[in-house]
């Protein structure tokens, strides 16, 4: 067996435990070997790697990042992309090529599979919104993060009787932003999944102080948005992928509520932050998992999948089923977040 392995789209902690997981399976298990694209698909298309083996991959489990670095570009891009991918497959004498990344990697991984190029996909993103698979690596680590960010905001929020908003990372969906205002004890958080009113959030917040000194901590995923007519947002810029550049919806909603409420409000935007530094023992766990199952897939010859985490068991879906809709943030939590806002001085209860 030899295998290609690569690592695409944006880096986050785990993916290292993923690489040294699939080189280890690759060797102990089936005695085969392993090469390392640089830099992602890029890497495939330029024919830049490395030969990966246990000694090469000793000391990694605990890095951030990815030794292989990484890159948005996908082969797609090229008028003859699929055909690279196919030439370097046949050049280097590779059954499979394992692409790790999120949903612009896995749908890449669809279409070569589609064009009959031997590929497996392993689900990455600290967003947690890739559909199929329970949690992605990244994610937890993600969250710890940021809750312990909140934890230190909260003491000087309540010093300085201030509100503070906190930014995380959530294109599309409120996973980090919900788990982490719920693990640090946010007063109010905004995700995407649920249109905010400011002027209702200004009147909360008016609520909860008239009553005394708080910390308060509004956690906002970079990716919320206000209802239609109650806030003006700018259009976000568009970067050379098609993505949108999202980021300072924090310092809208600070400014806004303080502009509404007359209480100092300030911003803290995490950013990449949340990104770097050593993954938590479970994403090491589950990158783990998921470098070794990628490995036994290729050897069962399930080319097309996606290995994922259903119910504790790491199983294969089709990577056609698992992209083309984000697994959003599921409705009970949603309910669990909105339990922990102050009451509305109008109706009362929690909204």
């Amino acid at each position: 067996m030899r295998i290609g392995i690569l690592t695409g789209g944006g880096d986050c902690p785990g993916l290292n435990a993923v690489i040294r997981a699939a080189v280890r399976a690759a060797d102990v298990d089936h005695g085969g070997e392993v090469i390392g694209f640089h830099d992602g698909w890029r890497g495939v298309l330029e024919d830049r790697w490395e030969p990966l083996d246990v000694a090469r991959c000793r000391g990694i489990l605990p890095r951030g990042g990815t030794i292989l670095g990484t890159s948005r570009d996908q082969p797609y891009q090229r008028p003859d992309g699929a055909e690279q991918v196919g030439a370097a497959v046949a050049r280097h004498g590779l059954d499979a090529i394992v692409a790790i990344g999120g949903e612009g990697t896995m749908g890449v991984t669809k279409d070569l599979h589609r064009d009959g190029i031997p590929v497996v996909g392993v689900p990455k993103t600290i967003d947690n919104d890739i559909a199929l698979t329970e949690m992605t690596f990244g994610f937890q680590t993600a969250v710890q993060i940021c809750t312990d960010a909140i934890d230190r905001l909260h003491t000087t929020a309540e010093s300085h009787d201030r509100v503070l908003v906190v930014e995380v990372m959530g294109r599309h969906v409120g996973h980090i932003a919900v788990w982490a205002g719920l693990a640090g004890g946010a007063t109010i958080t905004l995700v995407p999944e649920v249109p905010f009113d400011i002027a209702e959030v200004s009147e909360r917040i008016v609520a909860r102080h008239h009553h005394g000194k708080w910390a308060t901590i509004i956690v906002v995923a970079e990716g919320a948005r206000p209802e239609p007519g109650t806030l003006e947002v700018r259009k976000a810029d568009v970067d050379s992928y098609g993505h949108e550049v999202l980021g300072g919806i924090g310092h809208l909603v600070a400014a806004e509520v303080q502009d509404r409420t007359g209480i100092d409000a300030r911003t803290t935007v995490l950013g990449h932050v949340q990104r770097g530094g050593s993954p938590v023992a479970f994403d090491r766990v589950l990158g783990t998992r998921f470098g070794i199952a990628s490995v036994d897939a290729v050897a069962a010859r399930a080319f097309g999948t996606m290995v994922a985490l259903q119910q504790n068991h790491i199983v294969r879906v089709p990577v056609e089923d698992a992209i083309g809709h984000l697994k959003q943030v599921d409705a009970d939590l949603l309910r669990d977040r909105a339990l922990f806002h102050p009451p509305h001085p109008d109706r009362g209860g929690h909204g």
